[in-house]
C-alpha cells in the first residue's frame, strides 16, 4: 500500500516560447511534472491554533470553577489535559472538539488515524515547536505611499506533523486521499 508521502500529482505547465504560428499566435510548450501531493491546505495554521484554544477552554473552566484553582494554574493544568485528551480522541476519531468545529482530521502516512503513542508524541511536540515567525509587512495604501512597515507575527505548528509523519486535512479531503492511496499505479 502506498503512503501519503509517496503520492504524486501530475501537473502540466505551459510555457510561452519566442516563436509564433502563421496566424501570429504565440506557441506554447507543455511540460509535465510529477509533484508531491500536498495534503495540507492554505490557512490551516490559524484554524489549528483556534482548535487548540477551543480544546483548552473546557479544561480551563473545569480547573477554574470545579477545582477552584487560580487562573494561571487552571491554564497550566489544562495544557497536559488537552494533550492527553487530544491524543485519545485523535486515536479514536481522528479529531478533537476544536478540530471537529473546523472539520479537520488527523491522519498518519497510511491514511489512518494515528496510534496513541504517535498522537501523544505529536501533541507534545506541538507545544515545543509552536513558535512565532516574524515577517516584514507593508500594509496597503495609504501606508504604501508613506512607506510604513511593521513586523507581522505568524505562528507555525508544522514541525510536529513532519516529525511524526502525520497530516492535518479537511474532512472533505479524506475520500480523495483514500482513493489515491488505493489506486494501482500502471507502469509503462
Amino acid at each position: 500500500m502506498k503512503k501519503i508521502s509517496e503520492l504524486k500529482e501530475r501537473k502540466v505547465i505551459r510555457r510561452a516560447t519566442r516563436t509564433f504560428d502563421s496566424e501570429g499566435k504565440r506557441i506554447y510548450e507543455e511540460f509535465e511534472y510529477d509533484l508531491p501531493y500536498k495534503a495540507e491546505f492554505l490557512g490551516n495554521e490559524k484554524q489549528r491554533i483556534f482548535a487548540k484554544i477551543i480544546d483548552a477552554i473546557p479544561f480551563f473552566l473545569i480547573f477554574f470553577f470545579l477545582f477552584d484553582q487560580i487562573w494561571i494554574l487552571s491554564l497550566l493544568f489544562s495544557i497536559p489535559a488537552v494533550m492527553l485528551f487530544g491524543a485519545v480522541s485523535e486515536t479514536l476519531s481522528g479529531t478533537t472538539l476544536g478540530k471537529k468545529i473546523f472539520k479537520l482530521k488527523v491522519i498518519d502516512d497510511n491514511g489512518n488515524y494515528p496510534k496513541i503513542l504517535k498522537s501523544l508524541w505529536r501533541n507534545f511536540l506541538s507545544l515545543i515547536v509552536f513558535y512565532p515567525v516574524f515577517d516584514d509587512f507593508i500594509p496597503m495604501a495609504p501606508n504604501e505611499i508613506l512607506g510604513i512597515e511593521h513586523k507581522e507575527t505568524n505562528f507555525t505548528m508544522h514541525m510536529n506533523n513532519k516529525l511524526c509523519k502525520t497530516y492535518i486535512v479537511k474532512e472533505s479531503q479524506l475520500l480523495e486521499i483514500k482513493k489515491l492511496l488505493n489506486e494501482k499505479r500502471i507502469s509503462i
